[in-house]
């Protein structure tokens, strides 16, 4: 027998880890849900009714669908619901744009690599707050009393809401940034507020708006939430034919508010794709021509 069979190592099998931790937070997991379930008092034992009563009432959403849109009253059901969609997509762009402007200076007073500590501290706790609070909150409790039932109302309650989450994102994104151009700028002896303009938030621009566009799309849908409680929009139609129980005129209005909300999805989408990808220029695609002697 050769030496060098009887002194190589003995390979030790690990051993198998503990599945400890995965089986006690299973159980956990399941007794949450549990307890969600029974804290919210929900009926469960009426699912059933979905094979019964929720069909029904989807045939009768779907009838009004694939009515003539052109014979009465549904002319007027689908001229009612375009311009509340509309109304809905105007409240969404003007909260979104009221949003952008305000989270831009907050942003950078939340980041840590650009403010003081306590002016962060400080802001981020704002921007806590008023991310915590829903925007019907806001519609009812600050902007109704003021502007009255309406589109207004609405618009600037998804303006406030938007703060506190686009500030949070421009104030992460400003401090992943690659901070040698900030060297370089301050090394050169640029002003305080060319390095805040040409180092930060040239760097931090495609991300920011890619999250101004999602913002709007979340837009779109809360929108539609406020005008139940009459800040206008597709909603407040909506609110009006569950009260008179017209299901072939909610389905109707489900149908353009499905539509509408995937075409924006799409839209949006690309184009935040083009912002943060760019072009998609490669290599291959830059020609080089030979330099003459």
């Amino acid at each position: 027998m050769s030496t060098e069979a009887t002194t190589r190592p003995r390979v030790v099998r690990p051993a198998e880890p503990s599945k400890i931790r995965a089986t006690v937070g299973a159980i956990v997991l399941v007794l949450v849900v549990n307890a969600a379930g029974r804290f919210s008092n929900a009926a469960w034992g009426n699912l059933s009714d979905l094979l019964t009563d929720g069909w029904k009432y989807f045939y009768l959403m779907v009838k009004g669908v694939v009515q003539n849109p052109f014979s009465d009253p549904y002319s007027g059901y689908w001229t009612e619901a375009v311009k509340g969609m509309l109304e809905s997509i105007s409240m969404a762009w003007i909260g979104t744009m009221i949003g952008a402007v305000l989270s831009v200076p907050l942003g950078f007073l939340a980041a840590r690599n650009v403010a003081h500590p306590v002016v962060v501290q400080v802001t981020r706790v704002f921007l806590n707050i008023v991310r915590t609070i829903p925007e019907l909150i806001f519609a009812i409790i600050l902007l109704l009393p003021i502007f009255g039932f309406g589109p207004n109302a609405g618009a600037l309650a998804l303006g406030v809401g938007a703060i506190g989450t686009l500030g949070k994102l421009t104030a992460e994104a400003l401090e992943g940034i690659d901070p040698g151009p900030v060297e370089a700028a301050r090394a050169a002896g640029a002003s305080h507020g060319a390095i805040l303009r040409w180092t930060y938030w040239s760097q931090v621009l495609p991300e920011v708006l890619a999250f101004w566009l999602y913002r709007f799309e979340i837009n779109i849908r809360a929108s539609a939430i406020l005008g139940v409680i009459g800040a206008g929009g597709i909603g407040a139609v909506l609110n009006q034919a569950f009260r008179y129980r017209e299901w072939d005129y909610i389905g109707i209005l489900l149908f353009v508010i499905i539509v509408v909300t995937v075409l924006v999805d799409t839209i949006s989408g690309a184009v935040r794709h083009r912002i943060i990808a760019g072009t998609g220029v490669t290599d291959r695609d830059i020609v080089t021509e030979p330099v003459g002697l």
